[in-house]
């Protein structure tokens, strides 16, 4: 009786100890607009997944066809880890990718004797960039989100190409 009664009592404390974590069901996914590109005359449009709570990952494309960028289109995969207290949300810091094209070293020049101004060409460049960025996100309880970044990265391999990347922007969106 000893016995039974002593395996009953350890039985019922292994019990105790076997709780599963609990895990909260959030909405995982992100689209997003970047407006400050879009006054500027350009669009960038985002989709991120979110993985965890603290994670995500996403991918943003960038393309205008104002002749003032240099970079005229990029594809951007990127890693994101938050800190903030609520889901995915807060500070963050990301690493991310980027495969960009355009044409570098375009500008205009004004010639005095005619009174015109004249176009300068550059080389067109197509090349892989990596780099890393910061931000923070705030997310409203229906779903809206929004948010501020700004990131750096280093062109990697075709020397037409410009040496640094950038990455940034205030962009607006819905998480569902």
């Amino acid at each position: 009786m000893k016995k039974l009664f002593i395996i009953m009592c350890l039985s019922s404390f292994l019990s105790g100890f076997a709780q599963e974590k609990e895990t909260t069901d959030f909405k995982r996914n992100e689209i997003k607009g970047n407006a400050l590109f879009l006054v500027l005359g350009a669009a960038e449009i985002t989709y991120e997944r979110l993985i965890n709570e603290d994670s995500g990952l996403g991918v943003s494309l960038f393309f205008v066809k104002e002749e003032d960028f240099d970079t005229q289109f990029s594809l951007t995969p990127y890693y994101r880890s938050y800190f903030g207290k609520k889901i995915a949300a807060g500070f963050f810091v990301e690493g991310f990718g980027m495969i960009n094209s355009g044409n570098a070293g375009r500008y205009s020049e004004y010639d005095s004797v005619n009174q015109n101004y004249y176009t300068v060409e550059g080389k067109n460049f197509t090349d892989v960039a990596l780099g890393f960025g910061l931000g923070a996100k705030w997310v409203q309880k229906r779903g809206f989100v929004f948010e501020i970044n700004a990131g750096i990265g280093r062109n990697l391999f075709n020397s037409n190409s410009p040496e640094v990347v950038g990455r940034g922007g205030i962009t607006l969106g819905y998480r569902f």
